[in-house]
């Protein structure tokens, strides 16, 4: 087993791309990850720069080409910064973000970040998924101690409990075996890997319709834009200097037909007159160049089953709702957690000791990502529209109280940022929504209808937001210190 010190001293990467099996040498590799994307490529290069021998195997290492995996909030950047990975976001047209503005019934409210205390440096960014990762994966690619091939990971090997490697059929149809004493799964929302190392329940609320305009201006400039529309929210934010993503949310799994042309007439008919009038012609030309994507929205609340000498993370392990693009922030916040947890650790020799240690990372990882996790599925039910009248009347609530600024819009900006991941912090805004709402239907004088509204508004929220708390874990949440992983020390030297 090679020490973290001799990784650091000895070369092995090999950049021709070549497969070298590694049946039969099992000290081989400290690591394996599969897949990499944003996940995997950061988590090889923070692996790689402890000084751990890493092999990443992922099923195509040709730039990806997607929809979503675009905006990196702000605490995503501080994470990236603390990385060391923040110059993948060079070179690739990448633009700031500095909040978002929301769009209803033609009104309009600007919610910029609270960066005040930050470097002028920090603001989120938006740009070409695929562009992001290839950078990220060259930057692994140069520490020697670091291996990226492609390949195709079709089981994990389990004996007796422990995973102990991979079999991945190669680029050239080879079935083989690699070994390491510890196996990081990051393949992304559609793993298939995932079943073994945690309980999956994945929902999927809604689809996403993308599509690119090109040289248009928004009327935010460097910001996100949310229009809450019918059925539910229209996003528009800028990937280059040219480009402009708009992603159109459908509720439920079934699509309009793109091959006859239901989806084009769908987005013409119902969406475009619902999109500001600044952006109304660039999307109508964008239906029109007909190069229109979908693709699923899923949620899945992380439920791990703690397994000796394998680890789930990213897309893989925890998905919320894309709304408010929190996954690649939760997913870099993982990355660090995990970085801090390992270094006192020498090798992975001893997977029962490791694994017991590693329970802490569940446990660690919750007050980030519980808090976008619950805002991003909470405030998407809340932005859908609805026949209830008091379900409408959060919505409403919703958008007058953020407009308010001050603590009620630089609160909630926090928490959707990454700036403040605070459980706590989220439930009394959400209620304070609520209670907002509430209150504006009981003012000048309460009729009997209006009081029932009220009720239902109340009854509906704690409808939204009990569950969603319940699945990502109410101690876990708001008590991670109760529980005695959190407090976990390193398995002492000599039983590594």
């Amino acid at each position: 087993m090679h020490s973290k010190k001799a990784g650091k001293n000895r070369s092995y990467l090999t950049r021709g791309g070549e497969l070298r099996s590694t049946r039969g040498s099992g000290d081989d590799d400290d690591v394996i990850i599969v897949g990499a994307g944003v996940a995997g490529a950061a988590l090889a290069y923070t692996l790689g720069k402890e000084g751990y021998k890493v092999r990443v195997i992922e099923r195509d290492l040709t730039e990806p080409d997607r929809i979503v995996g675009e905006l990196l909030q702000p605490g995503g950047y501080l994470n990236l910064i603390e990385l060391g990975l923040e110059d993948c976001l060079e070179e690739i047209d990448a633009q700031r973000i500095f909040g978002y503005a929301l769009f209803k019934d033609g009104k309009s409210t600007k919610l910029s970040y609270p960066l005040e205390k930050f470097h002028s440096d920090v603001s989120g960014r938006s740009f070409h998924n695929g562009r992001f990762i290839q950078r990220m994966r060259e930057k692994a690619a140069t520490l020697p101690n670091v291996k990226l091939e492609q390949g195709t990971v079709t089981s994990l090997l389990e004996d007796e409990g422990t995973i102990g490697g991979v079999q991945l059929k190669t680029k050239s149809g080879e079935v083989v075996k690699a070994f390491a004493p510890l196996t990081i799964v990051c393949d992304g929302c559609f793993s298939n890997l995932r079943r073994s190392l945690c309980r999956p329940q994945v929902d999927v609320p809604s689809c996403f319709v993308g599509l690119v305009l090109e040289n248009c201006e928004l009327p935010y400039p460097n910001h996100g834009h949310v229009i809450l529309a019918d059925p539910s929210p229209i996003l528009f934010y800028p990937i280059s200097s040219t480009e402009v993503r708009c992603l159109v949310d459908i509720p439920g799994k079934k699509l309009p037909s793109l091959a006859n042309g239901e989806m084009a007439k769908y987005l013409k008919t119902i969406v475009a007159p619902q999109v500001p009038p600044e952006v109304h012609d660039a999307f109508v030309n964008a239906i029109e160049k007909g190069n229109i994507r979908t693709m699923p929205n899923r949620s899945m609340p992380a439920a791990p089953v703690p397994t000796r000498g394998a680890l789930l993370m990213g897309d893989a392990f925890n998905m919320r709702h894309p709304l408010t693009g929190g996954g690649m922030t939760v997913a870099l916040s993982d990355i660090v957690v995990l970085r801090d947890l390992l270094k006192p650790l020498n090798n992975f020799t001893d997977k029962d000791s490791v694994s017991k240690y590693l329970e802490s990372f569940y446990t660690l990882r919750k007050p980030v990502a519980s808090t976008i996790n619950t805002l991003a599925d909470a405030l998407y039910k809340v932005f859908c529209a609805s026949p209830d009248e008091a379900m409408m009347a959060m919505r409403e609530a919703c958008f007058d109280y953020v407009s308010l600024g001050g603590a009620c819009s630089t609160g909630p900006v926090a928490l959707l940022a990454g700036l403040n991941p605070s459980p706590l912090c989220l439930v009394l805004h959400f209620f304070a929504v609520a209670i907002y709402g509430v209150g504006r239907l009981l003012v000048p004088l309460p009729s009997p209808k209006r009081v029932w509204i009220g009720v239902r508004l109340l009854m509906g929220a704690s409808g939204i937001i009990f569950p969603i708390i319940k699945a990502e874990g109410v101690r876990q949440m708001f008590f991670p210190a109760s529980f005695r992983s959190y407090h976990r020390a390193p398995p002492k030297k000599g039983s590594q």
